[in-house]
């Protein structure tokens, strides 16, 4: 159940009308400081004069440094409806009332800048109609919003390069917090000007999307990114099923005539190898490899059969290895343990995804003797990034712990102690330790916060939460805090959770480096009413607590993409069932009240429980997946399984993440509530088929 929360405001119809009145240019006059201006959408008639006032000192990068002013001070009453009521123009999609509502929003030192920014981000979003040059000039000279201009900026990159208009990509230059996208469209621009840029640059931003597409086929048609470099991030396309992707990637990386046979492949891999025969080079050895991968998500069975029999003569030997890793792959995710046979006839020496590696090393662990030399081989196969993840780094220790080497294995879970997530607790655990709470930092003082509260970016977030628009509030948030020193994070996070926002509360504590809050990190609220509901329907109450924590970061009126709903995101349809069981009436419009959403999630994670006999693992993942999922990751245990081995091979990424999370949030929240030393080991216990 994912989170993700939205609030909508309500319109102010008591300054709407006088403001519709106001005019454009009446709004550019006074905000204009000397700018020559054109209508709102009207392109520079004069493209020469507009390029001498994009300078690099007038767009300079807005600053990192943490800004603080005065403490909060009151706003107009009439400039902050104004806001209001653009917000509630600009969701109604009456986009031409927006001018008139930033002239009377000039004087909200807080959020006044947001009408006018909402109604340039229209003007550039809309391809149809020329970019604003001027007034988006008049805006980043009169706005006092870093984040406002920074996204701005950002919008108009990637404006200019949706039109070909590079030239002012390159005079905006760039700014202080990017997306890929523009990243993307920052390298394309420079490319083209002076076609300085490495493939090794542009494969690092690159994330599938308009702009780095765009960036891609150029750099491709340039021969500065080859086929080479393209193999590898369409082979990860396919092995994660990304058709979309793959087949852009193949349209950039194969002549047409290859790519009219991968299109065959993809349809019928083996009807199309039926076709092939001899050896290949080249792309016709690539598509061959490609059809392979393609045959293990549609018949492993015979797929494997005619891999063993043909795939000698079809193949190179890399890629005939690289392909059993394919069905290794597909196995695994099927939970089937052959797969650890398959990845074995691979050999080691080639390249694999991060993804692949994973679940060779996964699979190695799932089976009912473990080879804990073979597991160390898996891991060091990979990349040398993906060794350095605690998780890789605690089954190592273990591989070397399972040959006898103590030393080794020792010195590997001490280098992971750092992380209090699930990995750095099961390490803490190998080491003999019990898990308890860390020495906690002083808490933040008086003068601390005091100051914190003069930080004009927190201002404008506080100011958003209290309207309860949380997209724009959680983005002013997220860029205030940037650079901030750990007392500054846990200042931020003190004054947020003094405003019940706890999702950044919890987030901002936990970015802290050397100080550690874990009464932010792993805060209670609700003044204990979440422990008496669980008490009541017979859950552990430190385990709810993990599972909200996890589920909406304890956001009340969080709501999910799919439906989910409230603290504990229920789905609608669970909602129903539970609430005929308990024998009471619900409707969609009590999903996120308090009592309702506690009462039905504890109720739904109890039923839950009782179903998997008990075993909270289980009962999580079917919380997140559903219990038959849960039961079919069960029943395809031969024998008990490690409950740290089960929760690191659950097949679905989501589901796996959330149940390392939820189980180490409980371990914690179990140490504060008790007070005593806690074992996240035998909180996993073991699974049994």
């Amino acid at each position: 159940m994912q989170q993700r929360a939205g609030a909508k405001s309500r319109f102010n119809k008591g300054v709407a009308g006088s403001l519709r009145r106001r005019s454009v240019q009446a709004l550019w006059g006074v905000l204009g400081s000397g700018v020559l201006l054109a209508g709102c959408a009207e392109s520079v008639q004069n493209p020469q004069a507009a390029r001498s006032t994009l300078t690099p000192q007038n767009l300079a990068v807005t600053s990192s440094a943490v800004i603080y002013g005065q403490s909060p001070r009151a706003v107009p009453q009439a400039a902050r409806a104004a806001v209001v009521s653009a917000r509630d123009a600009m969701q109604r999609r009456q986009w031409e009332t927006l001018p008139g509502y930033a002239e009377q929003a000039r004087d909200d030192h807080e959020l006044g800048s947001y009408p006018m920014y909402w109604y340039l981000r229209q003007l550039l979003g809309d391809a149809a109609q020329p970019v604003p040059t001027q007034q988006i000039y008049a805006f980043l000279q009169q706005n006092k919003n870093p984040y406002l201009e920074n996204r701005l900026k950002s919008d108009w990159i990637l404006a200019s390069a949706k039109r070909g208009d590079f030239d002012t990509v390159r005079r905006i230059g760039t700014v202080a917090s990017r997306t890929s996208e523009v990243d993307c469209a920052i390298l394309q621009a420079r490319f083209l000007g002076n076609g300085q840029v490495s493939a090794a640059q542009a494969l690092d931003v690159f994330k599938p999307g308009d702009a780095c597409w765009s960036m891609l086929g150029q750099l491709t048609a340039a021969k500065v990114i080859t086929h080479e470099h393209l193999e590898p991030l369409l082979r990860d396309a396919v092995e994660y099923d990304s058709k979309a992707s793959a087949r852009r990637y193949a349209a950039l990386a194969f002549s047409p005539a290859g790519l009219s046979s991968y299109d065959a492949l993809v349809a019928n891999p083996m009807g199309w190898l039926a076709t092939q025969s001899g050896s290949a080079t080249g792309e016709l050895q690539q598509l061959r490899a490609l059809a392979f991968s393609r045959l293990a998500r549609q018949d492993r069975d015979a797929g494997a059969v005619f891999l063993e029999t043909q795939g000698g003569a079809l193949l190179s030997e890399r890629n005939r290895q690289w392909a059993w890793t394919q069905f290794g792959l597909i196995a695994a995710l099927n939970l089937e343990a052959r797969a650890d046979g398959w990845y074995r006839k691979a050999g080691q020496v080639f390249r694999l995804s991060d993804y692949n590696h994973a679940w060779r090393t996964r699979m190695a662990l799932r089976q009912p003797t473990i080879d804990w030399k073979w597991v160390e081989q898996t891991i060091r196969m990979m990349g040398p990034e993906q060794q350095k993840e605690p998780v890789w780094v605690y089954w190592y220790g273990r591989a070397r712990a399972g040959q006898g080497d103590t030393g080794g294995a020792t010195s590997a879970w001490q280098s992971i102690l750092y992380d209090h997530g699930f990995y750095g607790q099961l390490a803490t655990e190998a080491l003999g330790r019990k898990i308890s709470v860390p020495a906690q930092p002083a808490e933040p003082s008086a003068a601390e916060i005091n100051k914190i509260m003069t930080h004009e970016g927190l201002q404008r977030a506080v100011a958003l939460f209290r309207l309860g628009w949380r997209p724009e509030a959680v983005g002013e948030w997220n860029f205030a805090i940037r650079g901030m020193n750990d007392r500054e994070l846990m200042a931020a996070a003190e004054w947020a959770l003094r405003e019940q926002v706890y999702d950044r509360a919890i987030n901002t504590s936990m970015l802290t480096k050397n100080d550690f809050n874990f009464r932010q990190r792993y805060l209670a609220p609700f003044e204990g009413r979440v422990s008496q509901q669980a008490r009541a329907v017979g859950v552990d109450p430190a385990w709810v607590y993990g599972l909200i924590r996890q589920e909406s970061r304890f956001v009340t009126v969080a709501r999910s993409s799919v439906g989910a709903a409230g603290l504990m995101q229920v789905m609608p349809g669970t909602a129903r069932l539970v609430a005929r069981k308990l024998g009471l009436s619900y409707s969609a419009a009590s999903a996120n009240d308090f009592d309702t959403n506690t009462l039905l999630g504890t109720s739904y994670l109890k039923m839950t429980l009782d179903d998997l006999n008990g075993s909270e693992v289980l009962a999580t993942a079917g919380y997140n997946a559903g219990p038959n999922r849960a039961k079919r990751w069960r029943d395809s245990l031969s024998q008990p399984l490690e409950g740290a081995i089960f929760a690191e091979t659950i097949p679905f990424t989501e589901t796996r993440l959330y149940v390392k999370h939820v189980m180490s949030n409980a371990t914690w929240y179990d140490a504060q509530f008790s007070g005593r030393t806690q074992s996240l080991v035998n909180r996993l216990g073991q699974v049994r088929p």
